[in-house]
């Protein structure tokens, strides 16, 4: 970061809206050369949620999820909350079982993200799943998740898929294909 940079000064947050899901906040800045703006976002949260990316067989393991934001169905990596108490190779472990029917014996942790920085506070662990065994747990999804087997050889050809396009998804892919190309090197 910039140390010649100077936060903005909070004047006053507001709650603005509220939903079961989510609460809105008004804020209130003032940046360092006196300019003032009314900001929104959502009321900061400090929950983590983990994305897994599961290698089988020289295969990465993909879900199929039904989206309500884009009204469609979206091919990408198990994901979801990790619970309080919950450590995040435990959370993901947990989601791989409920939303692909695996356990893995192996995570490699690959980067913590943000998401959306000017509207949350979320940020997403990315790892990666090998060593993987059939173990299905019982999740919050209302209905099974098709899994699909992607050969890791075409992985890059995902990108070329119409319902493979979540930013999260494609980040994911590029955080694995490059930890695997540095692997190779070695």
């Amino acid at each position: 970061m910039d140390k010649n940079l100077k936060k903005p000064t909070i004047h006053h947050v507001e709650t603005v809206a509220k939903s079961r899901l989510f609460t809105v906040e008004s804020i209130d800045l003032e940046f360092s050369n006196g300019a003032r703006r009314l900001y929104e976002r959502m009321k900061p949260s400090y929950h983590e949620a983990v994305m897994i990316v599961p290698i089988i067989d020289d295969h990465l393991l993909l879900i199929r999820e039904y989206g309500v934001g884009i009204e469609d169905y979206e091919l990408g990596f198990p994901k979801g909350l990790i619970n309080p108490g919950e450590g995040m190779i435990e959370a993901a472990n947990r989601e791989l079982m409920e939303e692909a029917g695996f356990g893995a014996q192996s995570f490699t942790f690959l980067l913590n993200l943000s998401m959306a920085p000017s509207y949350f506070s979320s940020r997403l662990n990315i790892v990666m799943a090998q060593t993987l065994y059939s173990k299905r747990l019982q999740g919050d999804e209302p209905e099974p998740l098709p899994v699909v087997r992607w050969p890791i050889s075409r992985m890059l050809a995902l990108l070329d898929e119409p319902d493979f396009c979540e930013a999260r998804n494609v980040s994911a892919l590029f955080l694995v294909h490059a930890w695997l190309n540095q692997t190779l090197q070695k």
